[in-house]
């Protein structure tokens, strides 16, 4: 049975890291097939817009997009393009694995944290922003809804019982914050009785980042506002690595959008150096998704092997030779993913 995803390049090394993402999956035989679909500046250049219908209708077809990373030009008309997807689709649930991968030279080496992040409100909304006449203050409304805490809450409590976690930590800053991060608090409070199989925790988002520096062996599941989120996801990618081997899922009720976070990296772009590793990790949360667990876990394990093996047709940035590219380094994902399932 084959499965239609919507596949968005993005900028700048999205088509390298696309292109050696998708040979990787194809290897897998798991019956996708894909949908190309245009945004950014390669949208702007080729269709007029940063953000076409045509895309738009592909991944409400699909349900799905693997997607690379997107340049939002000034005046684009849009703050970033990222947020207008998340809108449009209402992807509530932004969640951010953070996984200790060998030889990356990260700091720590036991790192297994999934930071879920409330993805649609908060201060992201950018509401009644504001400047004086005067040019001397500025404002910006932060709105928190029962409704959005609520159901982000119970995404993080669901995942955690689906993927066999066992504590959560909700991360506020209610002591200042009484109203808004406060109705987060008493939200996730109510919910977390209904789970009692799963430990939770309350920690105020300051001491939190203190926290994850010093003993982020504590860490199982945080779950937190949209800008909190934010910050916290980046502070745990830096943990193991940094945000070359952090993917990102964004899920609503209606569609799912599966992303590398990075930028776009121009000043490598063409070169053929980039790393995959954040794209084809997406993938292999986006392969949990659609119900293939077993083929996200060989994509996983071929990255840990052959990080393992230091491998020298790896990316330079993970240590490969200088001659290490981008399509060397998916030829030796692509070569254990073979031999193992020949064995």
């Amino acid at each position: 049975m084959s499965k239609t995803i919507a596949v968005i390049s993005g900028d700048g090394i999205g088509p390298e890291i696309m292109q050696a993402t998708l040979r990787v999956l194809d290897s897998l035989r798991c019956g996708l097939d894909y949908r190309f679909a245009e945004a950014g500046m390669a949208a702007l250049e080729a269709q007029g817009e940063l953000l076409p219908q045509a895309t738009l209708d592909a991944i409400s077809a699909c349900g799905v997009a693997l997607k690379g990373p997107l340049t939002t030009p000034i005046g684009g008309g849009f703050s970033s393009l990222n947020v207008e997807l998340r809108r449009r689709f209402d992807l509530y649930a932004n969640v951010r694995p953070a996984i200790s991968f060998p030889n990356t030279k990260a700091r720590f080496s036991d790192i297994n944290i999934l930071t879920v992040r409330e993805n649609t409100e908060g201060a992201y909304l950018s509401e009644g922003q504001t400047v004086s006449a005067d040019g001397e203050t500025a404002q910006s409304i932060i709105r928190i809804t029962r409704r959005g805490s609520e159901r982000i809450v119970r995404y993080a409590f669901d995942l955690a019982r689906r993927k066999g976690r066992k504590k959560i930590t909700v991360v506020h800053k209610a002591n200042i914050m009484k109203t808004t991060s406060g109705l987060f608090l008493n939200v996730a409070r109510e919910i977390a009785r209904e789970y009692p199989e799963i430990t939770c925790n309350e920690m105020i988002v300051d001491n939190t980042c203190m926290q994850l520096v010093m003993r982020p062996e504590q860490f199982d599941v945080i779950v937190t506002t949209n800008l909190f989120g934010d910050i916290l996801s980046d502070l745990c990618a830096g943990l193991v690595g940094g945000l070359g081997l952090a993917p990102g899922a964004n899920i609503g009720s209606g569609a799912a959008i599966f992303e590398a976070v990075h930028g776009s990296a121009p000043d490598i772009a063409g070169k053929g150096i980039a790393n995959p590793c954040a794209l084809l990790l997406a993938a292999a949360d986006m392969l949990d998704h659609l119900d293939m667990v077993a083929q996200g876990t060989r994509v996983r394990d071929a990255i840990r092997v052959t990080l393992a093996a230091a491998d020298q047709r790896m990316t330079p940035d993970l240590g490969g030779s200088g001659s290490g590219s981008t399509e060397s380094f998916a030829d030796a994902l692509i070569e254990r993913l073979q031999t193992r399932a020949a064995a």
